[in-house]
């Protein structure tokens, strides 16, 4: 179904409007450039093995964890400057843990088998999102008034990989309490892509992304409840997937989960490799990774294809990218000329209503009545209230210690209805029971990540609807898998979502691997030149 008269209408001119102001934001701001930077190529080969293998050869004594912590701690070490992804590091502590490591392997009697059962991320450094909790390190989420605020406990799932054996190196970057999709803030500065710095990394978990993709880590972790692991996935080539939710707990990280948003958040795994998405899932969902049938072997064969190019013209957001949609066709073609399955185009004409159904769940109180806890006193954290329009005012004059995106979104929730549309929720039902319908347990969808590829910093703020292409899904409760699809003349991602039915997600899994073997999966993001940026 097309859009209306009044639909394209609303349309072009939400478009032209945005078109004109960032040409002018171009104009008026100052440029930065950085002349012929570029990021290092990876030269040790450990950096360039998945979490699976690495934990491997430390098993078998072929390699120490030492040697294996050291050589990302270089890395990061190289790259941070560059892109700002890593804030807070620990790396003294993660070699006394990683020197643990080699003298527990040395003294073990019970065999690589037992090691690899009860710890298989033995010796594996990790990154670890910054609005998680990490005993003893910050947990910020870039704002100001929470500099000093160090967390005394580890969240569950962080405790489920340290328990595994993996060994976190610090804490990345994020947007301002975890609500934009760039990681820019007051207190840490924004972070860049590697595949080019005057881009975006994404958000929230952008610092994740950054750092993962340049080798700076080979696993991380980060939160989702609009796309914050998927864009930031995207954006800079890696894989990456939010479960369904309600198997990895949300408890552990700030802001706290209120109103309806634990069926909406999910934590999840950032991988270079396929094969660690699997691993990952597992150690983090705990008692409940029985509850995705991971063990199960899936033959993609015998499942059934979908595929839906945009959402179906939105005049809030961006057209899809020509090179976005040329990547999914590819895929279409991959999987018919190479599994023989046929692959079904298909619309949902609610998914233009995707924003908006994003928007009305977010704000909906919880099962006792309880709504969730305002944006505006987020941003005030404890002390008096914050007024979004006096914020606004003070930042024109540059004393305000929040982002404009954070204000932007503060102003926006705060001129919303309290009484949610009888239409949106009528669209959200039906998407759902549609949706449902079309995936079943042995249906896998192919969605574009995101409208563009990484744009440049600060163009979200005038696009600022278009995470609604993985905002759609937390509301959904579906789980999906960003998988990389190489790059583009540029040198820059392509990507897509691979999207399941509800506890489906070894088939995301399963489609990840594959397309990783078809695709390349990630692609080194060196030797690249960078053009100039915009700076805050």
């Amino acid at each position: 179904m097309g859009l209306t008269v009044g639909e394209r209408l609303k349309k072009w001119i939400f478009q032209a409007v945005t078109g004109v102001l960032y040409m002018l934001f171009r104009l008026l701001s100052r440029q930065r450039h950085d002349g012929a930077l570029k990021l290092s190529p990876i030269r040790n080969p450990l950096l360039k093995l998945s979490a699976v293998q690495l934990a491997e050869k430390i098993r078998k004594r072929e390699v120490s964890s030492v040697e294996v912590v050291q050589a990302f701690i270089d890395r990061i070490q190289e790259v941070n400057p560059l892109l700002n992804a890593m804030v807070n590091d620990r790396f003294s502590s993660a070699l006394s843990e990683a020197a643990h490591v080699d003298q527990l392997i040395e003294e073990h009697t019970g065999g690589e088998e037992v090691l690899q059962e009860q710890l298989p991320l033995l010796g594996v450094p990790l990154s670890v999102k910054g609005s998680f909790f990490l005993q003893g390190m910050p947990c910020s989420v870039g704002m100001i008034s929470r500099a000093g605020v160090i967390s005394s406990e580890d969240a569950p799932h962080v405790a489920l990989l340290k328990r595994a054996g993996a060994i976190p190196l610090g804490v990345t970057n994020t947007s301002e309490l975890c609500m934009w999709m760039e990681t820019s803030n007051h207190l840490h500065g924004i972070t860049n892509n590697p595949y080019d710095i005057g881009r975006t990394s994404g958000g929230s978990s952008g610092g994740e992304g950054s750092i993962v993709s340049s080798g700076g880590s080979v696993i991380g972790i980060g939160s989702d409840i609009g796309g914050s692991i998927r864009m930031p996935c995207f954006f800079n080539g890696i894989f990456g997937h939010k479960p369904t939710p309600g198997i990895i707990s949300n408890v552990g990280q700030h802001p706290a989960v209120s109103g309806l948003h634990d069926e909406f958040l999910s934590a999840g795994p950032l991988c270079r490799y396929a094969e660690d998405l699997l691993l990952m899932t597992r150690v983090m969902a705990g008692a409940n990774a029985d509850k995705l049938s991971l063990s199960l072997e899936v033959d993609l064969k015998k499942l059934r294809f979908f595929t839906v190019v945009d959402d179906g013209g939105s005049p809030l957001t961006s057209p899809v990218d020509k090179q976005l949609m040329r990547a999914q066709r590819k895929v279409v073609r991959q999987l018919e000329e190479d599994l023989g399955v046929r692959v079904k185009d298909i619309s949902f004409p609610q998914l233009k209503y995707s924003y908006q159904i994003f928007d009305t769940f977010l704000a909906l109180p919880d099962k006792d009545g309880k709504p969730p806890q305002s944006f505006v006193e987020l941003m005030s954290d404890g002390g008096p209230g914050a007024w979004p329009l006096w914020e606004l005012i003070k930042w024109l004059f540059g004393k305000c210690d929040h982002t404009l995106p954070t204000i932007g979104w503060a102003l926006l929730v705060s001129t919303c209805s309290a009484t949610p549309s009888q239409f949106i929720l009528q669209q959200k039902e039906t998407l759902q029971r549609e949706m449902d319908e079309v995936l079943g347990t042995d249906g896998v969808l192919l969605y574009p990540s995101h409208p563009l590829l990484a744009p440049r910093h600060h163009h979200p703020i005038f696009t600022p609807f278009n995470f609604s292409y993985t905002g759609i899904f937390n509301i959904l409760g579906l789980p999906v898998s960003q998988c990389p699809l190489g790059l583009n003349e540029e040198g820059l991602p392509l990507g897509v979502q691979v999207v399941a039915g509800r506890l489906q997600d070894h088939l995301t899994l399963a489609m990840a691997r594959y397309l990783e073997r078809a695709f390349g999966g990630w692609r080194e993001p060196a030797v690249l030149l960078l053009k100039p940026f915009f700076t805050d």
